[in-house]
C-alpha cells in the first residue's frame, strides 16, 4: 500500500512539477560541473564547443521572440474594445513606472545604509578620456527606436547614437612663446634657443546615427499594438489577418512545449560555460562582496517582499501560490539572464500555471519585457552610488534625486538582453559627473548579478499581468477558451 502510495506520488509530482525539477537539477549540475573543469585549464576554442549546447538554448528562445510578441499583440489586441485596451495600457504603464522607481528607491536605501564602497581600494582600467552618450541623447535614442524608420530593420539592429571626437586645428601665432638657453663646444655659456610650443589638441564631440545589433523589440511592440487595434476596428476584412495571427501564435506555443524538453540539457552547458568564463572566485568575493550582497538583498527585497505585497493589495489573493507557478520562467531566467528570451516560456507559464487571460498576457508580458527592468533600475542605482563610495565622492540630495530619475529613465530604455544595464549605466554615472571609465570597477561579477536581476525582471512583469487581469476582469469576461490551457498544451506537460 504504501508502495503504491508513494508510487502515485512521485508520478503526480513529476507530472506538475517536473520540468522545473529537471532545470533547477540542471543549474546546479552546471554549476558543480564549471567548477570542476575550471582546473583542466581549457583554451578559449575548447570552451567554445564546449559551450555550444548552451548556444543552441539560446538561440531556440530568441528565435521564438519575433513570432511571439507580433502574433500575441496582434491577435490579442484585435479581439479588445478600445476603450478597454485604452485603459489596460494605461494601468500597466502606470504600474510599470511605479515599481521601477520603488525599486530604485530600495537600492539607494541600502546602499547608503551598508556602504560597500567605503573601504574598498580598488584599480580601474581606465579607457582614456572619451565623450559618452549623454541623457538627452539616450532619450533620443529610445524615442527613435519607438518609431523604427525601417520595419524590416528592426528585426534584427536598433537605432544608436554614436559619438564621434573631432580634433581642432592648432592656431599658430608664429611667434616663439618659449625661450632658453641651450650650452654647447662653440657656446660654453649657451646660446639662446627659441620655440614654438603649441597646446595639446582639443577635441569636439558630434553625434552621428549608428546601430547596434539588438532586436528593437520596443519599435516592434508598437507596431504590433498598433496593428492590433486597427485591425480590430476593420472587423470582417481584418478577420483574415487575425486568423493568421492566431494561429501563428498557437503554433508558436506548440513550439514552445516541445523545446522544453531540451531545456534541462542546454541549461547545463549554458551555466557550466559562463563559470569558465568566470575570474578567479576568490579574488572578486574579497574585492566585490559587499557591494554583490548590497544588490542581492535589495533584489530580495524587492522582487520576494515588495512586489508580493502590491499583488496581495491589489488583488487580495495569495501571491506566493501565484509565484509557484512562475518557478519555471525564474529558472530559465537565471540560466539565460535575458528577460526577452525567457518570454516564450512566461507566457507558458502563465496561461498554464496561473490561468491568466490571454488577452492579458499577450499585452503586458511583451510590454514589460521591453520598458519593465526593476531589478535592472535597482542595479544601476547601487552601482553609481557604489562607484561614488569608493572615490570618495558624497552625493547630495539632489544627486541622490537625479540618480533615481536618470536609473528609472535609462531602464526603460535597456533592451532585454545578457548584460544590458552595464550600457544604461553610463548614463547614470555621467548624470551625476561620476567618471564612465569606472564601470570596469564591477565588471567582473556583472555576469552573476545580471541573472538574478533578470529573474526579478520576470517576476515583476508575471506579477503586473496578474494585478492587471484582477482589475481589468470587467472589460474582459471570463471565457473558458481563453483562460484554460488547450488539451494539447496539458498533453505535452512532462509526465
Amino acid at each position: 500500500l504504501w508502495i503504491r502510495f508513494a508510487n502515485k506520488y512521485v508520478k503526480d509530482y513529476m507530472r506538475q512539477n517536473g520540468l522545473l525539477t529537471l532545470s533547477v537539477l540542471a543549474v546546479i549540475t552546471g554549476c558543480v560541473l564549471g567548477f570542476m573543469l575550471r582546473g583542466l585549464d581549457l583554451s578559449t576554442q575548447a570552451k567554445i564547443y564546449f559551450s555550444f549546447p548552451g548556444e543552441l538554448l539560446m538561440r531556440i528562445l530568441k528565435m521564438l521572440i519575433l513570432p511571439l510578441i507580433t502574433s500575441s499583440l496582434m491577435s490579442g489586441l484585435s479581439s479588445m474594445e478600445s476603450k478597454a485596451c485604452c485603459r489596460m495600457g494605461v494601468l500597466t504603464v502606470t504600474y510599470y513606472l511605479w515599481t521601477t522607481f520603488i525599486a530604485v528607491v530600495v537600492g539607494i536605501v541600502l546602499v547608503l545604509i551598508i556602504k560597500p564602497g567605503y573601504g574598498t581600494h580598488m584599480e580601474s582600467s581606465r579607457l582614456g578620456g572619451g565623450q559618452v552618450i549623454t541623457s538627452a541623447d539616450a532619450l533620443l535614442d529610445l524615442v527613435r527606436n519607438m518609431i523604427p524608420s525601417n520595419l524590416i530593420e528592426a528585426t534584427f539592429q536598433q537605432y544608436k547614437t554614436d559619438i564621434i571626437p573631432i580634433m581642432k586645428t592648432p592656431v599658430s601665432t608664429g611667434r616663439p612663446n618659449f625661450v632658453y638657453l641651450m650650452p654647447d663646444e662653440d657656446n660654453p655659456k649657451g646660446r639662446t634657443v627659441q620655440l614654438e610650443l603649441t597646446p595639446p589638441p582639443e577635441f569636439e564631440y558630434k553625434t552621428r546615427p549608428d546601430s547596434s545589433p539588438q532586436m528593437n523589440v520596443l519599435g516592434i511592440v508598437i507596431f504590433s499594438a498598433t496593428m492590433g487595434l486597427l485591425l480590430g476596428k476593420m472587423g470582417e476584412r481584418g478577420a483574415p489577418l487575425v486568423n493568421v495571427c492566431q494561429c501563428i501564435n498557437e503554433c508558436v506555443m506548440k513550439i514552445i512545449n516541445a523545446a522544453v524538453w531540451y531545456f534541462p540539457f542546454g541549461i547545463i552547458f549554458l551555466v557550466a560555460g559562463k563559470i569558465l568564463d568566470m575570474s578567479d572566485p576568490s579574488t572578486l568575493g574579497k574585492k566585490l562582496g559587499w557591494y554583490g550582497m548590497t544588490v542581492m538583498a535589495g533584489l530580495f527585497v524587492h522582487g520576494l517582499i515588495l512586489l508580493p505585497f502590491f499583488y496581495f493589495i491589489l488583488t487580495w489573493k495569495n501571491p506566493f501560490t501565484y509565484i509557484r507557478g512562475l518557478l519555471q520562467a525564474m529558472v530559465i531566467a537565471l540560466a539565460t539572464s535575458s528577460s526577452s528570451a525567457t518570454l516564450p516560456i512566461t507566457m507558458k507559464c502563465l496561461l498554464e500555471n496561473c490561468r491568466v487571460d490571454r488577452q492579458i498576457a499577450r499585452f503586458v508580458l511583451p510590454v514589460g519585457a521591453t520598458i519593465n527592468m526593476d531589478g535592472t533600475a535597482l542595479y544601476e542605482a547601487v552601482a553609481a552610488i557604489f562607484i561614488a563610495q569608493v572615490n570618495e565622492y558624497e552625493l547630495d540630495f539632489g544627486q541622490l534625486v537625479t540618480i533615481s530619475i536618470t536609473a528609472t529613465a535609462a531602464s526603460i530604455g535597456a533592451a532585454g538582453i545578457p548584460q544590458a544595464g552595464l550600457v544604461t549605466m553610463v548614463i547614470v554615472l555621467t548624470s551625476v559627473g561620476l567618471p564612465a571609465d569606472d564601470i570596469t570597477l564591477i565588471v567582473a561579477i556583472d555576469w552573476i548579478l545580471d541573472r538574478f536581476r533578470t529573474m526579478i525582471n520576470v517576476l515583476g512583469d508575471a506579477l503586473a499581468a496578474g494585478i492587471i487581469g484582477h482589475l481589468c476582469q470587467k472589460d474582459f469576461p471570463p471565457d473558458r477558451n481563453l483562460a484554460l490551457p488547450e488539451k494539447n498544451e496539458i498533453k505535452n506537460r512532462l509526465i
